[in-house]
């Protein structure tokens, strides 16, 4: 399940991004989205413009699909993955003529935070 925004398109992009990839993803449009990452437990710092929930896990932010098949078949301890921000060209947000960004997942719960993979746009690095 993902809960967004209404207003917010490059959520929309993100889910059609995890349907491509084989996700089935049901959308609840809210704009109470801050009340759903608190009762989820993600933290403040690593907020983006939409929240999932899959496997047992949080899913925040523009997270590359393959980040969260890898969580899936891994299943590390951790309460979830999250892409802080907007970076451009992740998943959702790309935008022709516009240099990519290089950014983290991270793996975040209890025990801390991680990173559990890195990119630069769409591509593993």
């Amino acid at each position: 399940m993902v809960s967004k925004d209404p207003t917010c398109g490059s959520c929309t992009g993100w889910v059609d991004h995890l349907r491509q990839a084989g996700f089935s993803a049901d959308v609840v449009e809210t704009s109470e989205i801050n009340r759903v990452k608190v009762r989820l437990g993600v933290p403040e710092d690593l907020a983006s413009c939409h929240t999932a929930e899959i496997g047992g896990y949080v899913i925040e932010g523009h997270v590359p699909a393959d980040a969260i098949k890898r969580l899936l078949a891994e299943k590390p301890a951790g309460k979830g993955l999250a892409v802080a921000g907007m970076p451009m060209d992740s998943p959702g947000m790309e935008m022709e003529g516009m240099a990519p960004d290089s950014y983290e997942v991270v793996l975040f719960g209890p025990s801390g935070r991680t990173t559990f993979a890195r990119y630069e746009g769409a591509r593993t690095v």
